[in-house]
């Protein structure tokens, strides 16, 4: 049985009819900014992401959905509502670019509901942008991404990856249904294209395409494709490479070609070799990162995507950090120290999914990043410029710092977290795009009051 992709638009308003919304045809960019709309906010502290330290008692000027003035003698217009956070710490939007919001549901409504969920969980907790990196079957994620866009839903800016680009001919288990895995509905289309050459992945990378995604996702190390043993049990990595170089090459040719990047999912061995080699946009996981691979990611200006949530989830309990020198964490966190040691940019990206690396706690990835080398500001930026510049489409013009111009995605938290990042797990206030999506500081007679 094949179901269309509009899938999440309907069900979208059909919960609106439910819930006595007016027509859609009314209500349709209920989430769109006026783009007369004028908001001042009061920041008594505000991280300016560019320079990395606090500055005192700012005013952010928002017209529309845009920043328009930033300093401490911006004018407050006639009329404006004004924000109160003259006692908080108000910093940018934080960026996550590698997050999973499908992550279940045995039909297309229920992969939806969870998809959204799961987005707005994460634009609760201040990730007012994210990447999504493989919707695990289908391409509903680019639905989703464009009823945001819409102002149908509220939710995270998004890009999307849509289907990964494997080597498999078939299904995960080829006993199931050719439209059924796990009980989940997708297309058939680049998860079963056989990409056994690099003629036939540049093929999928065109029908990627197609479907409207903003990034390709590969998976150069062997471990999502059926029951591959890559783990000794001392926690050190078999060396178990799926694309050959050629193929990651002309995935990464035709993607660029077309105006896509690409994310290259892999641990270590020959699949991260290749990754590198071939210059792929956004290098996630690197557990066996050496000297050599340091050297590619600097001579190509390459990030690293540590994703540190995923590989805590990933730990068995056998092989959890005990103290011993192989855990997966340990390796990871001497990818980490290397990279920074050798100044490679640090881009946050939790592989947020399912109850095991839950939607809206990642923050709690920057308490690492702080130890492991980056300081507290360091850890904090990982979320801001560099994860902006990995993004397609320049968007490090649009988000990433409160600068005029720019989107008005504002957090607030109650402590410095320049001194404490734990800070960032306790998101007070969130703004995207000059509309109020969380205030758990403010006062009504606050929001309200026009500038005296």
């Amino acid at each position: 049985m094949r179901f269309e992709r509009p899938t999440v638009i309907a069900l979208a308003i059909t919960i609106w009819q439910l819930g006595g919304s007016p027509a859609p045809a009314q209500d349709m960019r209920k989430y769109i900014t006026p783009p007369d709309q004028l908001v001042v906010i009061r920041a008594g502290h505000l991280f300016d992401a560019r320079a990395g330290k606090m500055l005192e008692n700012q005013l952010i000027s928002i017209k529309g959905d845009r920043i328009s003035a930033v300093g401490p003698d911006a004018q407050i217009p006639a009329g404006a509502r004004v924000i109160d956070l003259s006692a908080m710490y108000v910093l940018p939007g934080m960026i996550d670019t590698h997050v999973h919001v499908n992550t279940g549901g045995s039909t297309p409504a229920q992969r939806a509901l969870i998809a959204l969920a799961n987005a707005q969980a994460d634009l609760d907790a201040g990730f007012t942008t994210v990447l999504d990196m493989d919707s695990r079957g289908g391409f509903n994620t680019v639905d989703l991404r464009d009823a945001i866009n819409s102002g149908m839903v509220q939710g995270p800016r998004m890009q999307v990856v849509g289907q990964s680009i494997n080597q498999r001919a078939t299904n995960y288990y080829p006993d199931a249904h050719p439209d059924q895995v796990y009980g989940r509905y997708y297309d058939s289309f680049t998860e079963t294209k056989n990409v056994n050459s690099p003629w036939l992945a540049r093929a999928a990378v065109r029908e990627n395409k197609l479907h409207g995604v903003d990034y390709i996702k590969i998976y150069t190390t062997q471990d999502f494709v059926g029951p591959v043993h890559m783990w000794r049990p001392d926690a050190t990595l078999v060396n178990s490479p799926s694309l050959t170089l050629e193929e990651v090459e002309a995935v990464v040719d035709e993607a660029h070609r077309l105006g896509l990047k690409v994310a290259c999912h892999t641990y270590g061995g020959e699949g991260m070799r290749s990754c590198l080699t071939a210059g792929v946009d956004a290098p996630n996981h690197l557990l066996e990162l050496d000297d050599a691979g340091v050297q590619v990611l600097l001579q190509k200006k390459l990030p690293f995507v540590p994703t540190i949530d995923d590989l805590i989830a990933l730990e068995a309990p056998d092989l959890r950090d005990t103290g011993g020198r192989n855990s997966r964490l340990k390796m990871l966190e001497r990818a980490v120290r290397r990279a920074v040691a050798a100044h490679v940019p640090i881009v946050f990206g939790s592989g947020a999914t399912s109850r095991e690396i839950p939607h809206g706690k990642q923050a709690n990835q920057f308490a690492y990043y702080d130890k492991w080398g980056l300081g507290a500001v360091g850890a904090m930026q990982t979320a801001y410029l560099p994860a902006a510049r990995m993004l397609n489409y320049d968007w490090d013009g649009q988000i990433g710092s409160i600068e005029p111009g720019k989107f008005a995605d504002v957090i607030a938290v109650s402590g410095n977290p320049t001194t404490d990042v734990s800070e960032l797990e306790h998101v007070k206030f969130v703004m995207k795009g000059g509309l109020v999506v969380r205030d758990g500081v403010t006062q009504p007679a606050n929001l309200a009051s026009a500038a005296k």
